[in-house]
């Protein structure tokens, strides 16, 4: 060949590497731009939110700014949901917007629906008795058949759903309750809800309240604790701790029926089997859209991860229900965009390089701590034991099975299936799960009030070392930043990936600055 020819083809070479790159680049470009346009429609998509809910009781909202200190920490609803998606790209970052727009507006309506009741703001009297009041960690299932009532999680508001928002609101709560005496040492979830209601930052509204033995006596002592602090009529629901015999399915089964009957006691209403069981097939099909993406995470290609993977299961299982039908059809588009982004074989982030799984229960405080370990480290979150909860199809047809299956689920709330019925569902269930979605590392929180997982840290010790697993040990206190702050959470991390994996991080910036008195 001429050196001509040569000269030509190399030139041809050359010029074709220069398009492939310039073209490379306008696709980042593009996929930037595309990218900062639906985090805009996100952003705007949640104040509008935001804005519509203040205009369902304008006067009352605005009087509640001044009645409730948990009110004014809303307002950080879209810099908590920027946390959420920070780093993520076009078409995952829609899937995550759209998530926690649903989750906030559906925090909205129990708002609006608590505060028109309240009767510190002159609320309406029939609107109350209408409202039937669930410790947030009781599953609200059962109302789905009482289509004519409305079921509201009572702490969900003033403090579970706050204290991710605001990592200082729930401070003045366990103050409030230890200066009453209760010990340092309890566990700042129960402590809250009681500290709460010793500073009346509760609406008082609701025909009756119910309770139940979940997930630990802590959580069973502060229930009680407001059940005679605002002399509701009060449903305690105890079942049974050893789940997995069948035999003790009878005294979870009588209970609920004592529960629907507590109901209609209090509120005059009758349980309607064919509303309940519309509710219940709707939850069905939730359940499957969920057990879809975690099938889809146990791949090589990974898609929901993250907070929102967590964030959004706990709602949707424990607090949704299938009681709402617009939720289903969030759940089905984001999982279309996932199954679109799983075909192309595309990751979750650019910087993606280990899989891990979350054990124990996450730090309130810190809720985007996964988001900041995939930005970070590189490290891709793929399952939560708080998620990884029951998934039978629940009976639709025959009421006393129904009634049975509803038992079944009520024993395995969020939290109490891997904490109840034996060490083997929170200890021998990792390692299944380990194996299962093929992980590097097991992110190990350590929430340090939590007595019933200290119990077994050795266990999880010495039998990660038989495996092989890495453990990351995280402490954290759940509610209180004060004991363990944020900036701690990460150097856990940090020191890991550094000492153990000998990793470079994906982005240095991330890997030290200061966030304490932040939301």
């Amino acid at each position: 060949m001429s050196a001509l020819g040569t000269w030509l083809i190399q030139g041809d070479t050359r010029i074709g590497r220069i398009y492939d790159g310039n073209m490379a680049c306008r696709r980042r470009e593009w996929r930037g731009v595309v990218s900062t346009w639906v985090d805009f429609l996100g952003w705007l998509k949640l104040w509008g939110i935001l804005i519509g809910f203040t205009m369902k009781a304008p006067v009352k909202i605005f009087r509640s700014f001044f009645e409730y200190r948990w009110m004014p920490s809303y307002l950080a609803a879209p810099a908590f949901v920027d946390k959420q998606s920070r780093g993520q790209r076009a078409p995952l970052l829609k899937v995550t917007r759209e998530e926690f727009a649903a989750i906030i507006k559906m925090g909205t309506v129990y708002i609006a629906d608590m505060l028109k009741a309240d009767r510190k703001l002159g609320g309406s009297k029939k609107l109350s008795k209408k409202i039937v009041l669930f410790d947030e960690m009781t599953m609200i299932q059962i109302m789905g058949g009482f289509p004519n009532l409305i079921g509201i999680p009572y702490q969900l508001m003033p403090v579970f759903l706050v204290s991710e928002i605001d990592q200082l609101s729930c401070i003045p709560y366990i103050d409030a309750i230890e200066s009453f005496g209760l010990p340092s040492e309890t566990c700042p979830l129960p402590t809250s809800e009681a500290g709460a209601a010793v500073i009346d930052a509760y609406p008082h509204c609701g025909a009756c309240f119910i309770s139940s033995s979940m997930p630990c006596d802590g959580s069973d002592m502060a229930s009680s604790y407001q059940a005679r602090r605002f002399k509701l009529p009060t449903y305690h629901l105890t079942f049974p701790v050893r789940y997995d015999d069948e035999d003790t399915l009878e005294a979870a089964a009588e209970d609920i029926k004592g529960c629907i009957k507590f109901i209609e006691d209090n509120t005059g209403e009758k349980f309607d089997w064919d509303a309940y069981f519309t509710v219940i097939r709707r939850f069905n099909e939730e359940t499957k859209l969920e057990m879809e993406r975690w099938e889809i995470n146990r791949t090589p290609y990974p898609q929901i991860t993250g907070a929102s993977l967590h964030l959004w299961r706990a709602y949707m299982y424990q607090i949704e229900g299938g009681l709402h039908p617009w939720l289903e059809k969030v759940y089905r588009d984001c999982n279309k965009i996932m199954l679109k982004n799983y075909e192309q074989k595309k990751r979750p982030s650019s910087s993606s390089r280990y899989r891990a799984m979350v054990w124990n229960v996450p730090s309130h405080y810190f809720p985007d701590f996964s988001r900041w370990a995939e930005n970070c480290w590189g490290i891709n979150v793929l399952a939560d034991m708080v998620i990884l909860n029951f998934t039978k199809m629940l009976n639709t047809e025959d009421q006393e099975e129904a009634i049975r299956d509803l038992g079944r689920l009520y024993e395995r709330m969020v939290m109490r299936k891997h904490t109840n019925g034996g060490y083997g569902h929170v200890l021998d269930e990792l390692w299944r799960m380990a194996e299962a979605y093929k992980v590097d590392m097991v992110f190990m929180y350590q929430h340090v009030a939590c007595k019933t997982m200290a119990g077994l840290q050795g266990l999880f010790d010495d039998q990660a070392r038989e495996r092989g697993i890495p453990l990351i040990w995280i402490e954290h206190d759940i509610m209180d930043p004060r004991t363990v702050s944020r900036r701690e959470m990460r150097k856990s991390v940090n020191n890991f990936m550094l000492n153990v994996f000998h990793a470079e991080p994906a982005d240095p910036s991330l890997v030290d600055f200061d966030d304490d008195n932040t939301w």
